[in-house]
């Protein structure tokens, strides 16, 4: 549960970089405005287009995949000498060729200390406005390193701006021969913080390195004080609301965890007959979905009742057999008894309409104790509950002498938890919170729309409707908030009595709380606080106000709560999304949000979801620098047999290893996949045709460098700039449309039209058309604001390579600009008007076969 947290006021004005292209230098000799030789390179040329537009094609179909070959290229890096913190040296020769080593150093901390991504620093520039943007990130685990779905999760947020975390400690002990039940709570909690603090600078690190534009003087641990004070807070007024409750009901509960689990963590799997499936723990698969046949003899009657079950296991915890009234097979065992056939206990026969007499006999075993169906029958004739498996997952020491032969018959339970485990249900005591009132004091209020095609405005009706039933809140772990709730024993407590419960801020204040509960003296009363902690969903739905200083009125939750936007990936809908409106609404008396845009699940290239067994989950860092195969695995939490199955995999997509692509290549390939209703495939591939737009770009400057010659020479600025030959005009229509393009995108969260326009015009329009057709003129007005403007408009995508670029032009800029691109503001079609006017004044005459193909087009 590590998050870091941005807010950012103003425009659109915080996370914008960007990138450049490839042409040779120039001819100084060259006069004519259209080389001879380009005449007869015009049917090339679009050959070539044509074979672009294919990869860009397949670059932003979520399904494509090309394949690329790649060589190693000639590292260059950055070698002046640059204290952190301070800015890059960009006086230093222009490298020949891009390398995202060179270009990505310095930039990212010279930001951080200058507080470039401080609100603050924003309000206090020229094109500010009085209005304020916050998003909060979905919390990735401090469980191990990002993968690539965080990097999209970056990449996405980095462009419209956000706001910035359970554990694996106990595998690493199951490795090393311990449990967490071998240490004390205090010793297992040093444990986890030593993980957490190893992690959660690992995860910090991998941020910087993705270039996420983060506030990190707000960084927020939900552990924290503040937090953690926010969270009691929460829990209290859930309390004192009645919304809260203790009860003994029947949980999912996980016997590898030996805790209770959210009823949506659980992933029920519909068996048809015997199957055999792997299960974490057992080396061989394990048999599921055999159907046992028993005989219950029916008590003072001849006859039997035949029951089928999956679960012979469960069988010791029978107090009843139920039948459909409306089975005519059963009309004469109504109301009579049966014995067990190995307890010879007597047990009821009752109808009821919950039984489906196509299934099996048509009569079934009633386990109160061990079945969510059979409880709820139970509740409604009133029958015991017997509980025979223990939270560890093993029979009751009083299933006695039938034990081994229960136990011939057994199967497993078939539901499973995300994490693979079988789940048991089981009757315990634990905090509910009452979901149903709440959800619907959401519905009336909620005003939360989905930004996605495939879902309407009613998914979060949907959403809420799907929680109504109550949610089992605690947890028995010790990684977490510890429930703020009091065992209490006064003097008058007897072991029979029912559970006394209080809770409060503070044990000081439980006390008060349980003396005039009770209408005892405060010192007579001892209370023991509960050792459970609170799912760690509860605090995540907390996080929109309560990372921004919740419950007192700071000025932070006072000037960005609710956020502006809320960006996750769809499979948070359920667990993160609805609980935060849900919970939002009801303590602070607000939506967290009004927009939800949802992206797509990130796939491997063939499509299959991205796991640690499967050994497909990329970790962005080695697509950003590179790594061979020999050390592509990490060595993180797997199980030795998971690394073997996992080293395959990767020596079979990634023979050679995965080449270095760059930080920008990887942050565009990702923003080019239209994030909205499919999943994306991502191949390493792909990321590298980005890396070859980088070089483009960087080619781009270095021609327009050579184009605009001394540094002393000042150029006119954007408003003073008119286009003067058709090409000038034609190249500044096609900048116009760009940005135009780039708006409607960014209004319709459409990022991949975005990139789309953007590459199409850096490549086809100004490096294919504009630079073969211009003459060299030495201080050429309009290359420079198409590339200046061009850098403006990437930068949301590519921060590290376009803040390189922009730099390098800084000294030809004709007015005053700000310290970093990421302070400009970003591009408009507005500050375009006067040149798209001037090119609609004359009709544009083709200078060469190329532009005539290019004015075909449009």
């Amino acid at each position: 549960m590590w998050r870091a947290r941005r807010v950012l006021c103003g425009r659109l004005a915080g996370a914008y970089r960007l990138c450049s292209s490839n042409r040779a230098q120039p001819s100084a000799s060259s006069s004519s405005p259209v080389s001879p030789a380009l005449r007869g390179q015009a049917e090339k040329q679009r050959r070539r287009r044509v074979k672009e537009r294919a990869i860009l094609s397949s670059q932003h179909s979520n399904t494509g995949d090309h394949e690329l070959t790649w060589s190693e290229k000639e590292e260059i890096k950055y070698t002046a000498q640059t204290p952190p913190g301070q800015k890059k040296d960009t006086t230093v020769p222009f490298p020949s060729s891009y390398s995202p080593e060179y270009v990505e150093s310095s930039w990212y901390q010279w930001w951080e200390k200058e507080g470039f991504f401080t609100p603050e620093h924003h309000e206090r520039l020229a094109h500010a406005v009085d209005q304020s943007f916050s998003l909060c990130i979905p919390p990735p685990n401090v469980t191990g390193s990002l993968h690539l779905g965080h990097a999209l999760t970056v990449a996405i947020e980095d462009t419209i701006f956000w706001v910035n975390y359970k554990t694996v400690v106990e595998k690493r002990l199951q490795r090393e021969g311990k449990h967490r039940r071998d240490l004390s709570r205090e010793e297992f909690l040093q444990e986890v913080w030593k993980w957490k603090n190893d992690k959660g600078d690992e995860i910090y690190h991998q941020l910087r390195k993705l270039g996420a534009s983060l506030d990190w003087n707000r960084a927020c641990f939900t552990m924290d004080p503040g937090f953690s004070k926010a969270v009691t807070e929460a829990f209290v007024r859930l309390c004192d609301s009645d919304l809260i409750y203790r009860s003994e009901r029947l949980v999912n509960w996980s016997c590898a965890l030996e805790s209770a689990i959210s009823d949506i963590e659980v992933e029920s799997k519909e068996l048809f007959g015997q199957t055999m499936l792997s299960v974490p723990g057992y080396q061989e698969k394990v048999e599921f979905g055999t159907m046992v046949t028993f005989a219950y003899p029916i008590d003072g009657h001849d006859g039997e009742v035949a029951v089928s079950t999956t679960r012979p296991e469960t069988m010791l915890g029978d107090v009843a057999i139920a039948v459909h009234p409306d089975d005519p097979r059963y009309k004469d065992v109504h109301g009579k008894h049966c014995r067990h056939p190995f307890t010879n206990r007597v047990i009821p026969i009752v109808t009821d309409t919950m039984v489906d007499m196509e299934l099996g006999t048509g009569a079934v075993k009633v386990t109160p104790a061990h079945d969510h169906m059979d409880f709820l029958l139970a509740q409604r004739h009133s029958l015991p509950h017997l509980t025979v498996i223990g939270g560890d997952g093993t029979m009751m020491p009083h299933c006695g002498q039938w034990l081994k032969v229960i136990l011939c018959f057994s199967s497993l339970s078939p539901p499973l938890s995300r994490s693979g485990d079988i789940v048991e249900p089981l009757l315990k005591k634990q905090w509910f919170l009452r979901c149903d009132e709440m959800a619907k004091r959401a519905i009336q209020v909620t005003g939360v729309s989905f930004l996605v095609s495939v879902y309407g405005v009613s998914i979060m009706h949907l959403c809420l409707c799907s929680i109504c039933s109550d949610w089992c809140i605690s947890r028995q772990l010790w990684w977490g908030h510890q429930i703020p709730a009091y065992h209490v024993e006064l003097p008058s407590s007897s072991d029979k009595q029912e559970e006394q419960w209080v809770w409060g801020r503070s044990e000081d204040e439980a006390r008060q709380r349980a003396a005039i509960k009770y209408g005892v003296k405060m010192e007579s009363i001892t209370l023991t606080r509960d050792t459970d902690v609170l799912d760690t969903w509860f605090s995540s739905g907390l996080f929109p106000f309560a990372m921004l200083g919740w419950p007192e009125q700071t000025s932070d939750l006072q000037q960005y709560y609710p956020n502006s936007i809320l960006e996750t990936g769809s499979d948070l809908i359920f667990f993160w999304v609805a609980r935060m409106v849900m919970l939002g609404t009801e303590l602070t008396g607000q939506l967290p949000f009004k927009k939800v845009l949802l992206h797509s699940l990130m796939r491997d290239k063939h499509g299959r979801k991205m796991s640690k067994s499967l050994g497909n989950v990329i970790d962005p860092l080695d697509v950003i620098s590179g790594i061979s195969l020999e050390v592509s695995l990490k060595d993180g939490n797997l199980h030795p047999r998971e690394r073997t199955v996992a080293m395959e995999a990767q020596r079979k997509d990634f023979p050679k290893g995965i080449p270095q692509c760059g930080t920008d290549a990887l942050r565009f390939a990702l923003c080019s996949y239209k994030m909205q209703g499919e999943d994306i495939n991502l191949s390493v591939s792909q990321v590298l045709s980005c890396r070859h737009f980088c070089n483009k770009m960087w080619q781009t400057l270095r021609f327009t460098l050579g184009v605009l010659g001394d540094k002393e020479m000042q150029l006119g600025t954007l408003e003073e700039t008119t286009p003067l030959s058709s090409v000038d005009r034609w190249v500044c229509s096609r900048l116009y449309s760009t940005v135009l393009q780039c708006e409607r995108g960014f209004e319709a969260y459409e990022l991949h039209a975005v990139t789309s326009a953007l590459y199409s015009f850096w490549v086809h329009s100004l490096c294919d058309t504009y630079m073969e057709c211009i003459k060299p003129v030495l201080g050429n007005n309009v290359l420079y604001h198409c590339v200046s403007v061009s850098l403006a408009l990437l930068s949301p995508f590519m921060p590290f390579l376009t803040e390189e670029l922009w730099q390098r032009l800084q000294p030809f800029r004709p007015d005053a600009a700000k310290a970093s691109l990421c302070l400009q503001p970003y591009p408009s079609s507005t500050q375009l008007v006067r040149q798209q006017s001037q090119s609609l004044l004359i009709k544009i005459t083709p200078l060469c076969p190329l532009l005539s193909l290019f004015c075909y087009w449009i």
